[in-house]
């Protein structure tokens, strides 16, 4: 999957680890169904501290942490719409 971030820089997951796309999979249904920010930074956090099916810790590449921010940042425009949905691209 290609993520384009707003800079329009793509971030291709198949550069990721496996845990890393495991996360990056799992961010983006948190990032639909959170109500806040600091709802998807702990889920962001849970996600790396568990890893791969419970296998310890990941550590945050700069790739990820890119993805990270780009997502937290479509969680915030989705919470500034009216109803709380708002559309996002990957």
């Amino acid at each position: 999957m290609i993520i384009r971030t707003d800079t329009g820089q793509p971030i291709d997951t198949a550069d990721l680890s496996p845990e890393e796309r495991h996360v990056v999979q799992k961010l983006l249904a948190w990032m639909t169904l959170v109500d806040s920010v600091d709802q998807f930074r702990q889920k962001t956090h849970q996600a790396l501290a568990a890893g791969w099916n419970d296998s310890g810790p990941i550590r945050e590449t700069r790739a990820l942490t890119r993805i990270v921010q780009y997502l937290e940042k479509q969680v915030r425009k989705r919470l500034k719409t009216p109803s709380g949905r708002g559309s996002f691209k990957c």
